[in-house]
């Protein structure tokens, strides 16, 4: 009598098919033979067992960047490095000399400091604006001569 091979939860170890559902054979038997006593008789082979998939996870959502988003983010970033240099200054409130192309005096060293940091950013966004308008100018004359006949004011 032969049984019929059920269906089984691959989760579940105490599920698994045994070697008689498989109907596999074994290098010395040969494909498709049974392994019990000395006949060569085929045995049909069971079906591929279903494996259950896991639901799949939705795919998450793909975020738009905003122009609004950005500024809040911007926003909150100038926040957070205005809240450590308040702080700064506030720690650093001993007076010191200073002296700057013959001017003299004197200023809590964390207000000197950070005019110091104002006037090096002052600085770069010169340099920036400068390059940026360098550009400009450059990409102003190749359109330019891209259309040659196009009046000019």
């Amino acid at each position: 009598m032969t049984e019929t091979p059920r269906r089984f939860d691959p989760n579940t170890p105490d599920d698994a098919p045994t070697a008689q559902y498989t109907g596999t054979a074994d290098a010395t038997s040969g494909p498709g033979t049974s392994e019990v006593g000395t006949s060569r008789a085929e045995v049909p082979a069971a079906p591929a067992p279903e494996t259950r998939q896991p639901p799949a996870a939705p795919a998450p959502e793909t975020r738009q960047v905003t122009r609004a988003g950005m500024v809040w983010a911007a926003v909150a970033s100038a926040l957070v490095v205005l809240i450590v240099l308040i702080a700064f200054i506030l720690q650093n409130q001993e007076y010191v000399q200073v002296k700057f192309f013959g001017l003299e005096g004197s200023v809590p060293l964390g207000i000197a400091l950070f005019i110091a940091a104002v006037g090096g950013g002052v600085l770069v966004a010169i340099a920036g604006a400068a390059r940026i308008i360098q550009l400009r100018l450059a990409a102003h004359r190749v359109r330019r001569q891209a259309s040659p006949g196009t009046r000019t004011r």
